[in-house]
């Protein structure tokens, strides 16, 4: 999610652990924080050796390395206890540009040692769609999951990427391995498919871009077999639930929004442009 290429200094166990102690040392002074992105993934997989090793087949980025950063999610009625817990408890260094320019928005911050930086969203995610969260304790989707926001969460913020690159499909690859899809969220280890589906039954352009990096994904996992880094079972199973996923979402009836913004279709920007922040 972010734009910064350096890798974390620290393995990816190591790194996985920090991360997770970030989250449990925010809980303990009622800071709401949770992880986003890949390194949610990975935790999430952790119950399933053979999705992790997916990473490594299939070099996620340069150098096998699989983590850039740590993105948290959090809420705004809590931003000034953020800003307290990183620079009073953690004494991470802040970026001063950002905080700045994007007020309530998001917040990036320097480990003391320098082995990772961390990015902070506040209530949504603002990209080429938007993944909402709530503003407050109590009100909102964090406390879903934990240490990581939930893992329909997870699967739209990667399809919501107009421009989806090979890492992104890795993830999702990895991801849809290792969890079936169900109708309501609170299965073990399972993807509120029937959430998803709602959000982009009002959502046409979310719905255009999902829909098209599903079969995406398709292609990749097929291309990947072709280089003999997936097993035919492997596909499979992704693919199994990829249909299942593509199913639900083209039967859920779809709002007037979105049969509105449908007759317009590509003609016009259905997504954001998203600027990449330089540090």
């Amino acid at each position: 999610m972010s734009s910064i290429h350096r890798a974390v200094a620290l393995s990816p166990e190591d790194f996985i652990k920090e991360s997770i102690g970030i989250v449990e040392r925010a809980e303990k002074k009622g800071v709401i924080l949770r992880i986003l992105g890949a390194c949610a993934i990975y935790i999430h997989s952790l119950h399933e050796p053979k999705s992790i090793s997916i990473y490594t087949r299939l070099g996620r980025l340069t150098g096998h390395q699989l983590f850039t950063d740590l993105d948290l999610v959090g809420y705004s009625k809590q931003r000034k206890d953020v800003i307290k817990f990183f620079e009073e408890e953690l004494k991470f260094k802040y970026d001063p540009l950002i905080k700045a320019l994007f007020a309530n928005r998001r917040l990036i911050y320097y480990h003391p040692l320098d082995l990772y930086y961390v990015d902070v969203f506040f209530d949504k995610l603002e990209f080429n769609h938007d993944i909402v969260f709530g503003d407050k304790p109590g009100k909102g989707r964090l406390e879903l999951d934990y240490p990581t926001i939930a893992l329909e969460d997870i699967v739209l913020e990667k399809l919501q990427i107009t421009k989806i690159n090979q890492k992104d499909l890795v993830d999702l690859t990895v991801l849809l391995h290792g969890h079936d899809l169900c109708s309501t969220s609170r299965e073990k280890e399972c993807i509120d498919g029937g959430y998803i589906a709602t959000i982009l039954s009002n959502d046409w352009g979310f719905w255009y871009d999902a829909t098209t990096n599903l079969g995406r994904l398709l292609n990749f996992i097929n291309s990947k077999v072709n280089e003999g880094k997936l097993s035919a079972s492997e596909k499979e199973i992704i693919e199994s639930r990829v249909n299942k996923l593509l199913n639900m979402v083209n039967e859920k009836p779809k709002t007037k929004n979105w049969i509105k913004r449908s007759v317009v279709g590509v003609s016009k920007p259905w997504y954001r442009e998203v600027e990449e922040v330089v540090r």
